[in-house]
């Protein structure tokens, strides 16, 4: 696995406890700083409190879905400029893939996931972002 900064904070925002903890120990495992909460509505409280550098979005959530967590972030003008890595088990054709640094299919392998959150950090998008 690659590595990185400590200092670099990832908001990992999923609702499956299994995934959630398996994200936040791979990311740990690699360096980053990690907050995972399980919900929408608990993730736009934390940003408001921590501006993370990188955001790992499930799409399906409780209390507030991931699609309107990206709306609220897009009309917050210091939340814009968070790369978003979407990791959805769900049919995301109809998302517009260039507003997110990439769009990862569950189930995520560690190293995918990884290097998606490597290069957010380093600002590498690819174009247009691949289906994992």
């Amino acid at each position: 696995m690659a590595s990185a900064v400590s200092a670099v904070s990832v908001l990992i925002i999923e609702d499956d406890r299994q995934l959630r903890e398996f994200y936040r120990s791979s990311l740990k495992v690699a360096g980053y700083s990690v907050i995972a909460v399980e919900d929408g509505i608990s993730a736009l409280h934390i940003i408001d409190v921590h501006t993370p550098d990188v955001i790992v979005l499930d799409l399906v959530l409780p209390r507030l879905s991931g699609r309107d967590v990206y709306r609220e972030l897009q009309a917050t003008p210091s939340a814009r400029r968070i790369p978003i890595i979407v990791v959805s088990g769900t049919d995301v054709r109809d998302l517009k893939t260039d507003d997110f640094a990439r769009v990862l299919r569950k189930p995520v392998d560690p190293d995918s996931l990884v290097k998606a959150v490597d290069d957010a950090v380093r600002g590498t998008r690819r174009a247009p972002p691949e289906f994992v």
